[in-house]
């Protein structure tokens, strides 16, 4: 499946798209999708970056959600538990899921001008790491596939 987040795309479809499967799933999980988790949900979608847990503090704080730490740290744990969401290591930062509805490693391009992200889906035990790993007896349960550089969108305005 292609990266998403470089690519032009209908991004109001994209955005309720996401919160509809992570409902589905919410409901046949018996999961609890809070207005707290919905708000923070919505807030990664918002744009294809990764944002920090105090910047969604702050944005939560603002809307009159909460003002202490555990509150958008809750919230982030459990879309991320459920796999509603990934935490990208490199930035300390957190992105929603573009295939919510999957079971799946990520790998995350990450670029270093405009900080837009997007998420491919990687498949590590297929790949030289997954040789590897079975050479040595190892069982891969998770990974994080993270690359710096520079998206198409920066690319043809000419940034470095």
């Amino acid at each position: 499946m292609d990266p998403i987040g470089f690519d032009e795309h209908d991004h109001a479809a994209c955005r309720h798209g996401n919160i509809a499967q992570v409902e589905d799933r919410c409901r046949a999980a018996g999961l609890q999708l809070t207005p707290v988790r919905r708000r923070v949900l919505e807030m990664l979608l918002e744009e294809h970056r990764a944002l920090g847990a105090y910047e969604i503090l702050d944005r939560l704080r603002a809307e009159g959600h909460g003002s202490q730490p555990p509150v958008a740290y809750r919230a982030l744990d459990f879309l991320v538990k459920h796999g509603f969401a990934h935490k990208i290591e490199h930035l300390n930062a957190f992105i929603a899921c573009t295939h919510p509805g999957t079971d799946h490693s990520a790998a995350f391009l990450i670029c270093r001008v405009c900080a837009s992200v997007a998420e491919a889906l990687a498949e590590p035990a297929k790949g030289n790491l997954g040789r590897a790993a079975e050479e040595a007896g190892f069982l891969i349960e998770r990974t994080v596939t993270e690359a710096r550089g520079i998206c198409p969108n920066c690319q043809k305005a000419g940034a470095e």
